[in-house]
């Protein structure tokens, strides 16, 4: 995907800035162009290891609010997902953090978007349970200051409790719309008179936990082997830059777009075995239907700074539109 907050280094850059900055270089292999808004390219290493190396947007680029330090935020969840117990959560090994770029392991498999086709619909059940239970062990991560909103300082989006914080969120993105003169179909004011209305149901998070937001099954690896002596398996969770310090429930937005996430999807029961808790209640429900509306305010407010073209952004609008009306209808 072409984005303007791409940024991309010479083969000889890249090596030297590898080097300088922690001390192995790297010969490029090739761009991976998958990405919508860090460049990441897949290079040997010095010390003799395949990684996957990627950029943060050089300095001057236009981002949104919530995207100060997220490169930061990624190296973050690298390691607090190492530390969990057994592997619970698999994801690439963060080999190396720098101030300007990650280097991470190479997954196995592929992104389930493009391993879809060839999923029978008894195996897309099983591995939508496991994505389930990996996502409950995901949200047993907390952050160690108790604070809800984005881990990074830059951004200063985080507060004591989630009301505030995502009511900041919901803010700094409306910010950013004005910069950008992005089509919202609704006025600033209409969408914070929305988000007020379900101060109550935020209100009820009093535990910050670590969602993605960022789980559509592009950054979901799966490994289908052509034999079918094994199992096809989840291999690995990818891109945390989005993560914030929230509510689980959150968590359903990015991952409708796999599939089912009600009460008695395959997803929520994976969920549940595991020990998480999704309960469904209508102020539950309340909360799940401001996330919708703060995925669609990000989607099309970062259409903006990145260049996406009118196709794209016609897109967003429609999610937009059609997560406002739901949001609406609640009233």
């Amino acid at each position: 995907m072409q984005s303007q907050t791409k940024r991309r280094l010479s083969p000889e850059d890249l090596d030297a800035l590898m080097s300088g900055s922690v001390g192995v270089g790297c010969r490029l292999e090739t761009e991976l162009t998958d990405g919508w808004f860090n460049t990441a390219y897949r290079v040997l290493l010095d010390d003799g290891r395949v990684a996957v190396v990627k950029l943060a947007p050089s300095a001057d680029a236009s981002v949104l609010r919530y995207e100060r330090g997220i490169l930061a935020t990624e190296a973050m969840v690298y390691r607090r997902i190492a530390a969990l117990p057994d592997g619970g959560v698999p994801t690439p090994e963060l080999f190396y953090a720098g101030r300007e770029f990650l280097a991470v392991s190479v997954l196995e498999g592929a992104p389930w978007d493009k391993a879809a086709d060839r999923l029978p619909r008894a195996t897309e059940r099983a591995l939508r349970r496991e994505l389930g239970a990996i996502t409950a062990r995901l949200h047993t991560l907390a952050p160690e200051d108790g604070r809800f909103g984005y881990p990074a300082a830059e951004s200063a989006l985080s507060a004591p409790d989630w009301r505030t914080a995502f009511t900041a969120m919901v803010d700094a993105l409306l910010d950013d719309a004005a910069r950008w003169q992005s089509p919202l179909g609704a006025t600033p004011a209409e969408i914070r008179t929305l988000v007020a209305e379900g101060g109550y149901a935020l209100d009820e998070v009093t535990e910050p936990r670590l969602v993605h937001f960022d789980l559509w099954p592009g950054n979901i690896f799966i490994d289908v082997p052509d034999d079918g002596n094994r199992r096809p398996r989840i291999v690995g969770l990818i891109d945390h830059e989005r993560a914030f310090w929230g509510d689980p429930a959150a968590e359903l937005v990015s991952l409708a777009f796999g599939g089912d996430t009600g009460p008695d999807s395959d997803l929520v029961t994976g969920y549940t075995e595991a020990g998480g808790i999704l309960d469904f209640t209508p102020a539950f429900r309340h909360r799940l239907a401001l996330y919708h509306l703060y995925l669609g305010l990000l989607l099309v407010i970062e259409c903006g700074p990145r260049g996406y073209g009118p196709d794209h952004l016609a897109f967003c609008r429609r999610t937009l539109a059609d997560n406002l009306a739901g949001l609406r209808a609640l009233g």
